[in-house]
């Protein structure tokens, strides 16, 4: 096991093993479809379950070639392409870990994924509307850069097209690929996700949602988040031999007419792209009919705006309440209404144990409001080299400390009433307040920052800098560009700045960002 990594205590391992919940199914052996059956549509690629086995074998004897072995990380930074699969496919198949960066992440994050992992390699596409990754790429601290399409002085992501060869045999118990934090204290931290968790994560969920080979399953969201990947995403279709189509986003203008055309019948999205694409419905002249079930999940989705999902849509909502350290809540096909509109889902496996607890950590009264705690079989012992932060995230039992508010029904369902962490969940997108003001105190003009949330009816919540400043304090658009010229993903920067003199204060001296945010009601 590779240094850094938290394991499962022994006594528990044995349990989830014996009990069935973990086997020897690694991650590269996903693919469970008929030979000829479609498994992915992505752009002018269609590709059957034998093309994409293939595909992956030949990327992995290529990547053995480059000399990327066993136990190696990888940070794979693609967009939801065909590329982006089969690299995952041939990483996890020759036992070298992929770090699942996201495509809007920019320097600031990718430089330190590279440096925390230890990476080996940064695979990336060549373009993202104006910005170069290959700009970025010769700043890294890499052996190899591999770029799919225009590879400059680099490596071509085709050149790794080899005859196959033997290939390892990844150990289940190993980390399969790091998925990333949403990160509430600076940068994202790693994630490790074995082999043996994860398949349990993506064959539970697959189960749990009814998936099989009629399934077609329309990925808008990035592929390397995990709701997407395996939630049952991705790796969940592909277990149960149905087909996945890949859309370069939600906007109606570029799902709808691929709902249509490939017949879909399940997708997962955040709140935002569900709250448009209800609107969209009363303009567009696309037959989205075939759609069934639509996953919501990345924030809360109001119950009056879930109530309207059938109505408007036509297809059955699944909320979806879970995080990529593990914990997953879906409600379930045949639930009540009520709890289908209300709730956030109960956990996905019967050996998912559940605390709600006070400040104090001691249990609340039923039905009462708590921060969660949580531990399982797919849930991590401890984030990737950081013993600090896991000292603090980790109770002595090995509860996940997750910072969120619920209140636990006598059914098992959840309802999230709110964050305890320093984040906000934009849409989805998780914008840490301590890493965006420490980027915005490095402007010169700014003396002090405090970074809250505020809410939105669209987005969930939006982010707003309170700014002390040295003279005058910058414009929003100047704040943008120097916040971009930093590296920082854009959907990172502020969407409201407020200059003031002073902040106010909690007893203790710090910076009470509850008055603050109250100030933007």
């Amino acid at each position: 096991m590779m240094d850094g990594f938290t394991a499962w205590p022994v006594d528990l391992q044995a349990r989830y093993v014996s009990e069935g919940y973990w086997t020897d199914r690694v991650l590269g052996d996903v693919l469970n479809g008929a030979p000829d059956a479609l498994a992915l549509v992505a752009g002018p690629d269609r590709l059957t379950y034998a093309d994409l086995d293939r595909l992956a074998d030949r990327a992995a004897a290529g990547l053995l070639r480059l000399g990327i072995k066993q136990g190696d990380r990888v940070v794979v930074q693609l967009p939801n392409t065909a590329s982006f699969v089969v690299t995952f496919l041939a990483l996890v198949r020759i036992g070298a870990a992929p770090v699942l960066a996201l495509p809007a992440h920019r320097e600031s994050e990718i430089r330190y994924l590279c440096e925390l992992s230890e990476a080996r390699a940064y695979i990336s596409s060549d373009l993202d509307g104006d910005f170069d990754y290959r700009t970025m790429a010769r700043t890294l601290p890499v052996e190899h850069v591999v770029i799919d399409g225009d590879p400059g002085e680099f490596t071509p992501l085709s050149s790794l097209d080899s005859d196959p060869v033997g290939l390892p045999t990844p150990d289940a118990s190993e980390v399969g690929v790091f998925l990333l934090s949403g990160g509430t204290t600076g940068l994202p931290k790693l994630i490790p996700r074995t082999h043996r968790d994860y398949v349990y994560n993506l064959e539970a969920s697959a189960e749990l949602c009814g998936f099989n080979s009629d399934t077609t399953y329309l990925v808008v969201l990035p592929a390397a988040h995990n709701f997407a990947l395996a939630c049952p995403g991705i790796l969940g279709v592909f277990a149960t031999g149905g087909t996945v189509v890949l859309a370069p986003s939600g906007s109606p203008d570029e799902a709808f007419p691929l709902i249509e055309r490939e017949r879909t019948t399940v997708c997962a999205v955040v709140p935002p792209i569900a709250l448009l694409w209800m609107d969209a419905v009363s303009w567009s002249e696309e037959d989205i009919s075939t759609l069934s079930l639509l996953q919501v999940g990345g924030a809360k989705l109001a119950a009056e705006r879930a109530a309207e999902v059938p109505k408007t849509l036509g297809c059955q909502l699944q909320q979806v309440f879970g995080m990529a350290e593990g914990l997953l809540n879906y409600t379930r096909l045949d639930d009540p209404e009520d709890l289908i509109q209300q709730t956030q889902g109960r956990p996905l496996s019967p050996a998912d144990e559940i605390r709600v607890v006070d400040p104090n950590g001691a249990d609340v009264e039923p039905g009462s409001v708590g921060e969660l705690l949580t531990r399982g079989p797919y849930t991590l012992r401890g984030y990737y080299k950081a013993p600090a932060h896991n000292a603090r995230s980790f109770t002595s039992e090995g509860f996940y400390r997750t910072g969120d508010l619920v209140r636990q029904l006598p059914s098992g369902h959840l309802i999230v009433e709110g964050r305890e962490k320093d984040q906000i969940n934009r849409g989805g997108d998780k914008v840490s307040a301590e890493e965006l003001e420490s980027h915005l105190l490095a402007h010169p003009a700014i003396h002090d920052a405090a970074v809250v949330g505020m809410p939105d009816p669209v987005m969930g919540e939006r982010t707003c800098a309170f700014l002390i400043a040295r003279d005058e304090p910058p414009t929003l658009h100047d704040l943008k560009q120097f916040l971009r010229d930093r590296g920082l993903a854009a959907y990172k920067f502020p969407d409201r700045i407020e200059p003031v003199k002073t902040f106010p204060r909690t007893p203790v001296g710090k910076i009470s960002k509850k008055q603050l945010a109250a100030t933007l009601e």
